[in-house]
């Protein structure tokens, strides 16, 4: 007779500066890893599986990422089980909400859209305290021209160049939805430049440093080492470069995930 078991959603922001990531390395502090131990401790000796709906890199935050716990006892009172895993995480990170899904839930597939936000400033050196969530570009950049440059990812595109040691059998022809440069209003502190910049990604699914990559085309646009036309072949099925330079990871945050 088969074990039944429970399985439940859980989402959780991050700060991911000091984390090698999500996924589990060895010797290393991962998101992942932390969450599994931090699992392992209160749930003592009962069976326990996570599995988290896609993986951030080194030093990339979220405001809303999420997990799925598959157990075969039931978690009898969530509100409760909730404050002993907020109370046993580090800091940096903090679980939102539990909720019971069912057996059909899928965490991977059953993702709808993500959205990515990166933030940044240009044109200075900048308080250091900036630097776990802000990329500082000491250049100043022409926001203008990557405005209207971060328009032209939006749409189905051949995403190819915009994709961390693509293979031939990769799938890169992905849809983003939004793809929008706006002064930041969203994420305040006093430390923080007078003036920064957010850009918003969203779409179904990302290839490995996408959003990096297309920030980091952005930020050459900017510095007037490409233009709006490169930008529009880099998209196009018979383009074979690569795109080189990647973003910095710590200005990328993962803003939400809908289901």
């Amino acid at each position: 007779m088969f074990d039944k078991k429970f399985f439940y959603l859980v989402t959780i922001q991050y700060l991911g500066y000091r984390f090698h990531g999500w996924q589990k390395q060895p010797k290393v502090k991962t998101i992942h890893h932390m969450i599994d131990r931090t699992l392992k401790y209160i749930m003592e000796e009962d069976y326990f599986k996570t599995l988290g709906a896609g993986r951030t890199d080194a030093m990339v935050s979220a405001e809303n990422a999420a997990f799925e716990i598959f157990t075969k006892k039931p978690l009898s009172n969530l509100e409760d089980f909730l404050n002993l895993f907020n109370n046993n995480l580090p800091q940096d990170i903090r679980a939102l909400s539990i909720s019971e899904v069912s057996e059909d839930f899928n965490i991977i597939n059953h993702s709808k859209e993500k959205e990515y936000n990166y933030l940044f400033a240009h044109g200075g050196k900048f308080h250091p305290f900036c630097a776990p969530i802000m990329t500082t570009i000491l250049d100043e950049l022409d926001v203008d021209s990557m405005q209207r440059a971060a328009a032209l990812f939006e749409g189905k595109h051949n995403f190819k160049a915009y994709c961390y040691n693509p293979s031939n059998s990769g799938k890169y022809i992905r849809t983003i939805t939004k793809c929008e440069l706006v002064e930041n209003t969203r994420y305040r502190a006093n430390f923080f430049p007078e003036k920064s910049y957010l850009l918003i990604v969203k779409g179904k699914g990302f290839g490995r440093n996408q959003i990096r990559l297309i920030m980091g085309a952005l930020i050459e646009i900017g510095r007037g080492d490409i233009d709006e036309e490169f930008v529009k072949k880099s998209l196009s099925e018979d383009f074979n470069q690569q795109m080189s330079f990647i973003a910095p990871a710590s200005g990328l945050i993962l803003q939400n995930i809908n289901f």
